[in-house]
């Protein structure tokens, strides 16, 4: 079988890269000259975690290749999908121009039978647009259109790939549908289930998914506030509800809110697609709202910890991505963090195992450091912003000896509070009580008395 991927951003390319390692010939399609020719050089242009090994394997078998052009992507093609960018408008709906247009090249260049795949995340009605648009540049052009939206998990999207939980297929062509059942053949051994739809269920399902991880998300940072007032532990809380099979473990994880491309434009647009309906969308509308305030509080938080006062004190913080095993810092807690204590006189040093090149577009006046404890040099109090792997097992010593004074905001409670208590470390964390040693335990003998 053969596809063409119209797109290779973030799922463009992993999902192109993927069916290529199914045993499907995959080209990739991209108008961004530059793009292209570094991908033609196995240079990969996100950060994703087994990506580039796999898009060099499959480069060199032919099953995968990038061009500029459209009819090469599309001519001879079974499939052809959709995978371009919809950015949030001003009114938090997605803007679809990039899928129109995708689609009216589309229309022009399809030689044969094929099914058009929306992969990107899209409003309700998209895939039946789509279809107009198609039918109205080539009304002879004998195709379907099918919805197919993804489920990738930055830091983890090759995995997520080849083994989903499921695979939603919509379309009201039993051809389309025959057609992308094929594609996924792969996954039957893996009895991964394959949920077959209209396309406007398929839409709602992508919304519905994202929205819901989101709420439990916003759910237990409110929990974590009861628990911080209440003296009760939100870890112990999350761990006790995860055990509840109606409920489960995941996403109970409390923290500074959720971020990065997929949850906040997500839900902004449910809510718009739910106002357009005359169904409004009234929780997860308060989701949206509180994780906002989440994020802003996050900085109050700790300015509290440096005695409510942060002017010209040093900030170091480690982790600006959104989340760990990406470079993606689009709507991340460190955006709505830093400014904010800038804004208040701070001084900050950061330090990200991926990000900081892509942060450095967002942020300003930020001295970007080489390793975690650069960051803690002189620092008057350390914050945890994203809980990348080496950050849980820094020495509590070494950090103390450089730090002006031992205080740590660990915003994804990755440190226990006993070890921070041992350490002499005044330790605040999300849900769980606050650690508060002696104050002169707490003061690093800068002049050596």
């Amino acid at each position: 079988m053969r596809i063409g991927m119209v797109g290779t951003g973030y799922v463009g390319l992993v999902s192109g890269t993927c069916f290529a390692e199914f045993g499907i010939d995959v080209v990739c399609l991209d108008k961004d000259k530059a793009k292209i020719a570094r991908l033609k050089k196995g240079e990969i242009p996100i950060y994703e975690p087994g990506l580039e090994d796999l898009v060099t394997k499959q480069a060199k078998t032919g099953r995968l290749s990038f061009t500029t052009s459209l009819e090469e992507a599309v001519k001879g093609a079974d499939a052809v999908f959709i995978a371009v960018g919809t950015p949030p408008g001003e009114d938090g709906q997605a803007d679809l121009t990039h899928v129109r247009e995708a689609a009216k090249e589309i229309a022009s260049a399809m030689d044969g039978y094929t099914v058009v795949v929306t992969k990107s995340t899209v409003p309700v009605g998209t895939a039946r647009e789509v279809e107009r648009i198609i039918r109205e540049e080539n009304p002879g052009a004998e195709f379907d259109v099918c919805s197919n939206p993804e489920f990738l998990r930055e830091g983890a999207a090759v995995n997520d790939f080849m083994r989903p939980d499921r695979v939603v297929i919509g379309t009201d062509s039993e051809r389309a549908a025959d057609i992308m059942k094929a594609l996924y053949r792969p996954l039957y051994i893996n009895e991964t289930p394959m949920v077959v739809t209209s396309p406007e269920t398929s839409e709602i399902i992508k919304y519905a998914s994202n929205a819901f991880l989101a709420t439990k998300i916003s759910f237990i940072n409110e929990i974590a506030n009861l628990c911080e007032q209440a003296g009760g532990n939100v870890q112990e809380v999350s761990k006790a509800m995860g055990l509840d099979g109606r409920i489960g473990a995941k996403f109970l994880h409390a923290g500074p809110g959720y971020g990065g491309s997929c949850f906040p434009k997500d839900t902004m647009a449910l809510t718009q697609i739910g106002q357009g309906h005359g169904a409004p969308q009234n929780i997860v509308e308060t989701v949206v709202w509180v994780n906002e305030e989440r994020q802003k509080s996050m900085a109050l938080r700790i300015i509290e910890a440096c005695g409510g006062d942060i002017d010209g004190k040093r900030v170091g913080v480690l982790g600006v991505a959104f989340k760990p095993n990406t470079d993606d810092v689009r709507e991340a807690p460190s955006l709505q963090i830093i400014p904010l204590l800038q804004e208040e006189g701070a001084k900050i040093a950061a330090y990200d195992p991926a990000a900081m090149e892509e942060a450095e577009k967002y942020l300003e006046n930020v001295k970007w450091c080489q390793e975690p404890y650069e960051v803690a040099k002189d620092a008057d109090v350390l914050v945890i912003i994203t809980e990348w792997n080496e950050f849980r097992a820094l020495s509590l010593e070494k950090l103390g000896e450089m730090m002006k004074t031992k205080t740590l905001v660990d915003l994804r409670n990755i440190y226990n509070p006993d070890d921070m208590m041992g350490s002499g470390f005044h330790y605040i964390s999300i849900g769980r009580p606050e650690v508060k040693p002696e104050s002169k335990a707490n003061l690093r003998a800068v002049s050596g008395n």
